[in-house]
């Protein structure tokens, strides 16, 4: 019985069939004829997104997928691969490749049918840009550039349902479970497995054993906002929750419901000014004086568009140290505000540099660090941010910001 989308609950613990992460970097999860674009959202069919499936398989299933990145072969390389019993479809930018669906056996010569799951390993994280099979126990990595198969042994880690490489780690999934693997020896190191919903979902509640602080600490799912106080206190909000990082390094997580129950959850943006914290929802504004607990200010929320002279929803906001000006960005725009004036307008529209879009963005001593997924950029000032052309070198925000080692 094929399951309809409003059955399907990711939050439930489903046992995905595949994992591959699109040329964007958003990992998409499939589930029978569905998959799930990104952290969080309802499921779609997945002949919506990659119609000749269909046409060509009465779909009810992928068995396995990656995103090939091999510049020495064009005429494979940015394709997503799926695999779906003994065929093999190769999709670029959503259009199927002329000549696909072919059988597994002609592209990926001494690769069985029916995987479980598949994953791509470029070099140096693997001795040469290889794909690695697996079906059961048997594991198989295939050159791409010479076609050997070298069959495999990892001991360390279960039978991966799934399998997909993120933020250049690697994962095996196996049931609503995953482990981290080393692509070449298949060793699991630290505390797994864990469970998939704490790190790659974004879910309202968890397992009551469930260690919150490392959950948002080292969690893949993008943050929603984040910014810094006049003390130096990180505040990162992420769907339901968010975490707290004190000038001393010592963090602390909980629902933001708890501690900012009139939001409930999601914020869309956040920024410090003059001891309150400014949290953006919508279109509506909510206004915190900082400290614990912290005390919501009465009259609030009120519309953005009231407070900030522009119209919701906001993607980021921060302002700098020592300044009475809220940057806000939106879409591809960033807009100056000051916040000494009343009434407050919206100016000094332009682009926000290198940048198609942002997550957030915060402003601290060292300058302002623009977040998107995984990653952040870290630029000198406002003006270097709207006026730099190309895009600094980037630092992962769950390593560099919250000290996640793993």
């Amino acid at each position: 019985m094929k399951l309809l989308s409003y059955d399907l609950d990711r939050c439930k613990g489903l046992e995905m069939d595949a994992v591959a992460v699109n040329e964007e970097g958003i990992p998409y999860f499939f589930k029978g004829d569905h998959l799930y674009k990104g952290f969080h959202g309802l499921a779609e069919l997945s002949n919506e997104s990659f119609a000749e499936l269909d046409d060509h398989h009465h779909l009810g299933h992928v068995d396995a997928a990656f995103h090939m990145h091999f510049e020495d072969n064009p005429d494979d390389h940015d394709r997503m691969f799926f695999f779906l019993d003994n065929k093999v479809f190769s999709f670029y930018k959503h259009k199927l490749e002329a000549g696909y669906p072919k059988d597994i056996s002609e592209v990926f010569p001494g690769i069985p049918n029916d995987l479980d799951a598949a994953v791509e390993c470029p070099h140096p994280e693997c001795a040469n840009d290889s794909v690695i099979f697996f079906k059961g126990d048997e594991i198989y990595h295939y050159d791409l550039k010479s076609k050997a198969v070298e069959e495999k042994e990892f001991k360390s880690m279960p039978n991966c349902t799934s399998a997909f490489r993120f933020m250049e780690h690697y994962y095996c999934f196996h049931g609503h479970m995953f482990s981290k693997f080393d692509p070449k020896t298949g060793e699991v190191h630290g505390k797994y497995p864990k469970e998939a919903r704490d790190y790659f979902m974004r879910c309202s509640k968890f397992s009551p054993d469930s260690d919150h602080v490392e959950r948002e600490q080292c969690s893949r799912v993008h943050l929603d906002a984040i910014t810094s106080d006049d003390a130096g206190n990180i505040y990162a909000f992420r769907g339901h929750h968010y975490l707290r990082k004190d000038d001393n390094d010592t963090l602390t997580s909980d629902t933001i419901e708890n501690d900012f129950k009139e939001l409930h959850s999601e914020v869309d943006a956040a920024f410090s000014y003059e001891n309150h914290l400014y949290l953006i929802k919508n279109n509506n504004l909510y206004v915190y004086r900082v400290g614990e607990p912290h005390i919501h200010l009465d009259g609030y929320p009120k519309p953005v568009t009231e407070e900030l002279g522009i119209e919701g929803p906001i993607d980021a906001a921060f302002v700098c140290e020592d300044h009475h000006i809220a940057h806000i960005i939106k879409g591809n725009q960033m807009y100056d505000v000051e916040l000494k004036v009343t009434p407050r307008k919206a100016g000094n529209e332009r682009p926000i540099g290198p940048f198609k879009r942002v997550d957030t963005a915060m402003c601290g001593p060292g300058g302002v660090k623009v977040i998107i997924g995984n990653h952040f950029y870290h630029f000198d000032s406002t003006k270097l941010l709207s006026s730099a052309r190309s895009l600094p070198e980037q630092h992962k925000v769950s390593l560099e910001l919250f000290g996640c080692d793993h």
